[in-house]
């Protein structure tokens, strides 16, 4: 049984390129929970091109063991359940909790099975090669997709000099696209994910008390939450 499922898993090797799907990943869960425990061990390795290799027999060093029955499986998060997180990873990178749990809301809206057409995964919807970038080694990991998600959107700030819409669009578009235009790209679907994730980061600043209500521009609230969204300390990178 041991060699046959590590040739099934072996089979499942996905390109993130195009797509790893939630039908994959609910299948990897349901033949991982059919062998018993003692043999229910899973490793992962996402390659430079984004390629995904499971198996429960790695063969290189470089593969990462994940635990089948650990929190990917579960249901959607709350935000409570998830807070000593973001306020961890939010102090850690300088920036207002409320934004990382917008951002969240928007990619994953708190599940941290969440994978997306391209292949984004987890709560913060990370690429595998944006996920081995930033060391992340388990992207279902709440913990290790909201520290790798947080790092990233620091970074994205820091290149595009504080403008938060330009980060979030860089988060959704890429870097390269933002570059290209100096500006928010044309893409009808970028300048929604834009608005949509200031629209809950302002939300969510009036339901902590941060700032009061007020009328939005229509990219959100840029200068009300310019303040708590972005610390001048030093980085504890």
């Amino acid at each position: 049984m041991h060699n046959t499922f590590s040739l099934i898993m072996t089979s499942l090797r996905r390109r993130a390129a195009i797509g790893l799907t939630s039908t994959l990943i609910a299948g990897i869960g349901s033949l991982a929970f059919s062998v018993p425990t003692t043999t229910a061990e899973i490793y992962q390795f996402v390659g430079h091109d984004g390629s995904i290799s499971l198996t429960n027999v790695p063969s290189d060093p470089r593969y990462r063991k994940i635990e089948v029955e650990s929190s990917r499986f579960h249901a959607t998060l709350s935000e409570r359940e998830l807070e000593p997180v973001i306020r961890r990873y939010s102090s850690q990178h300088r920036l207002h909790p409320a934004l990382i749990r917008a951002v969240i809301k928007a990619e994953s809206d708190f599940d941290p099975r969440a994978v997306s057409r391209t292949g984004a995964i987890g709560l913060m919807q990370l690429m595998p090669q944006t996920a081995v970038r930033l060391d992340v080694r388990d992207m279902y990991d709440p913990d290790d997709n909201v520290g790798g998600g947080t790092k990233y959107l620091r970074q994205l700030l820091d290149r595009f000099h504080g403008n938060l819409p330009l980060a979030l669009a860089a988060y959704n578009a890429g870097e390269n696209a933002v570059d290209h235009y100096q500006a928010l790209p044309p893409y009808d679907e970028t300048r929604q994910y834009v608005r949509k994730v200031l629209q809950y980061y302002r939300t969510f600043l009036v339901r902590d008390g941060v700032i009061m209500e007020r009328p939005v521009n229509r990219y959100g609230p840029a200068e009300s939450t310019a303040t708590p969204a972005i610390s001048s300390e030093p980085s504890s990178r």
